[in-house]
């Protein structure tokens, strides 16, 4: 399943904690594809806390807690880590990641945690929602098999990776817009992981925002640019960022398409991702602006310059994911929609 379509499902799972409809839910899927990013978003959408418990660093001591006497009886020391209404709040998501990777005598220890919501006399709140997450045998991470009493109290999400969701969430956090040029224009990149070769660098959405902080760093230091980028995603996909990144000099002048002056499209496929990446972003920028209309409709117009109408297409439902029905009320738009119209636009 997609991220975003993952990121509703647990938008309702967390809904469901305060009316007793909630399951616990499974995360599956492959390093670095955002599993933990998801999780985090949910509960920040929400505005609370998440408790990331990794049971693959615990004895079953560590959640069970230690006995202690009281009195003839032997009581038991509840974990500070566990949600906790008065410390933690009365609402949020305890996030059980690396369960796959946990010893089974650890994972035997989350049984009754995970399905009834409770260890002895603890009580997990009422408000909270129970998410766990985990690598698939076949990702060489080191797991165990999850056994058949703790899959069946859980229901089970694999992770997919969808560049659309990855683009619109890279847009809202500022990812570095070469970096999402370069995926637009090379999309098989943005999760390449052959589990046989164990490569320790390889393209995942999370070491592409590892890519994106090694741009602000090296840029301005080419010696070290090319070494930086491979160390993120690995010498191949390394050295076709640092190709592409070149070649941006021949980009046309954004600032001319803005102010609405014939501006050629670039022949180069390449530099016309980058152009539509590029022009989203000052699409971002202006939303606020006394300009944004204008600036919209100016990359409206653009957008019909494509040769290719599915280009236009990307630009303008990228631009539509990040600024959303404002776009709408832009007069060029209709124009845009009748030129583009014997196209089929879906919103994935």
């Amino acid at each position: 399943m997609r991220p975003a379509f993952i990121a509703s499902v647990l938008d309702q799972e967390f809904l469901g904690a305060s009316t007793g409809h909630h399951t616990p839910v499974m995360l599956w899927g492959p390093p670095g594809v955002g599993k933990s990013q998801i999780v985090v978003q949910v509960a920040e959408s929400h505005q609370v806390p998440v408790i990331d418990i990794r049971l693959s660093q615990m004895e079953p001591s560590d959640l069970r807690g230690i006995p202690f006497r009281d009195g003839e009886q032997v009581e038991w020391a509840v974990p500070s880590m566990l949600p906790n209404s008065k410390t933690h709040g009365p609402k949020g998501i305890l996030f059980l990641d690396e369960i796959t990777s946990a010893p089974p005598s650890v994972s035997a220890a989350a049984y009754q945690l995970i399905l009834d919501r409770r260890l002895g006399n603890y009580r997990v709140p009422e408000g909270w929602a129970i998410v766990a997450a985990g690598n698939r045998q076949g990702d060489r991470g080191v797991t165990y098999a999850m056994p058949a009493p703790l899959a069946n109290r859980f229901s089970h999400f694999e992770v997919e990776v969808n560049l659309d969701d990855w683009v619109a969430w890279a847009y809202q956090e500022g990812i570095d817009e070469r970096v999402i040029a370069f995926l637009r224009f090379r999309p098989e990149l943005l999760f390449d992981f052959d589990p046989a070769h164990n490569p320790m660098a390889f393209p995942s959405p999370r070491s592409w925002e590892f890519t994106h902080r090694a741009l602000q760093k090296f840029l301005h230091h080419p010696q070290l640019l090319l070494g930086s980028l491979q160390a993120c995603v690995g010498p191949a996909a390394g050295v076709e960022l640092n190709a592409f990144i070149a070649s941006l000099d021949q980009m046309p002048d954004l600032d001319a398409i803005l102010r609405g002056d014939e501006v050629p499209v670039p022949e180069e496929i390449d530099l016309q991702y980058a152009v539509a990446t590029a022009l989203v972003g000052r699409a971002i920028r202006a939303k606020e602006s006394e300009h944004a209309q204008a600036v919209f409709g100016a990359i409206l117009e653009y957008a019909k310059q494509f040769r290719q109408k599915e280009m236009g297409v990307m630009l303008v439902s990228d631009m539509h994911r990040a600024i959303g029905a404002e776009l709408f009320s832009v007069p060029e738009f209709a124009d845009w929609a009748n030129d583009i119209a014997d196209l089929m636009l879906f919103d994935n």
